[in-house]
């Protein structure tokens, strides 16, 4: 099969690329810079700005697309936002449909659904961009309700959420815990006792692999992939924390402060359009004072898939790595 990865060099894409590759397939990477990646053509385009001429002979005669590039972030501006994960997956979209591809894997995430309330055994409920938090998962919300309409007899798009990947390399959310405890800016937001969901690297790459297989079955409806293991918002901390042999014993904000503190520092963020993490944003409180884990049944069967490494095991292999 022939098939065009975007954002390829970040840590799934990266896993996805190598299992394509290892099976036979012929791989062509869409970035905006060199990804030095073995085994794979590369073509050099913006999604925030694509030249529609090199995007269109880069889609040229692939059979499928798993598009992961985004601009991720608890910070910045909507108009950097919305020109990659909005009008870029637009036009990703029309250029896939107008080139002739057969299969299309739009990634996405959970937050899509997320309001700031509990999400507790819950199915893939519908993204909406009306009720999410932060400029990431309003502009994600958009793309996903593009990809989804964009779905077709002739191009099935299956739409994956994957719920927090983290492993070893991963600077989202293993490095950003470990950065914040170092310089003595980690705390836990209400009793750090709401259950979440999160994905093993490995267990994320597998699946949306498995949704470029099962595309035809997974079509038209989100599916959210973890590895169904909920754990205390407290102890995931804690055990990444351990794995790198940093001290566990974390302080706690109440969360309305937390969420109150977190609007009034996206809004300041936003005005001055300061660089770097702000210590707290509003979605990020009430994503660590909130339950969201979810209900892997149907995601399972029709991907036709199943996690291979459990979280033990995942939290283990960050130790060689990180010390």
């Amino acid at each position: 099969m022939k098939v065009l990865v975007t954002g390829a060099t970040s840590l799934i894409g990266r896993q996805i690329v190598e299992r394509l590759v290892r099976r036979g397939d012929t791989i062509t990477v869409l970035q905006r810079g060199a990804s030095q990646l073995p085994a794979v053509a590369e073509v050099l385009v913006d999604l925030a700005a694509p030249d529609s001429d090199r995007l269109a002979q880069a889609i040229a005669g692939q059979d499928a697309i798993i598009h992961l590039a985004a601009k991720v972030g608890v910070s910045g501006r909507w108009k950097a936002f919305a020109a990659v994960n909005v009008a870029g997956t637009e036009q990703l979209l029309k250029a896939a449909r107008a080139g002739g591809v057969r299969r299309f894997v739009h990634v996405s995430t959970p937050s899509v659904a997320h309001a700031g309330t509990a999400l507790v055994g819950e199915p893939a409920g519908p993204a909406d961009p009306t009720r999410v938090r932060g400029h990431y998962a309003r502009s994600k919300a958009f793309g996903e309700q593009l990809a989804l309409a964009a779905n077709s007899a002739a191009m099935p798009v299956a739409v994956l959420r994957p719920h927090l990947v983290w492993g070893p390399g991963d600077t989202q959310l293993v490095q950003r815990i470990v950065d914040r405890a170092r310089a003595g800016r980690l705390v836990l937001v209400g009793s750090g006792l709401a259950l979440i969901d999160t994905t093993y690297i490995d267990n994320a790459a597998d699946a949306i692999v498995a949704g470029l297989d099962r595309a035809e079955q997974a079509a038209g409806q989100p599916l959210v992939i973890s590895n169904g293991q909920p754990r205390t918002v407290q102890e995931t901390i804690v055990r990444i924390l351990e794995s790198f042999g940093l001290a566990t014993h974390l302080r706690h904000l109440p969360a309305p402060l937390a969420i109150a503190a977190g609007s009034v520092v996206e809004r300041l963020w936003d005005t001055l359009n300061l660089r770097g993490d702000p210590p707290m944003t509003r979605f990020l409180a009430e994503q660590l004072a909130t339950a969201h884990w979810f209900d892997q049944r149907r995601t399972r069967a029709v991907l036709d898939w199943e996690p291979l490494v459990d979280l033990e095991v995942g939290f283990k292999r960050l130790v060689p790595v990180s010390r």
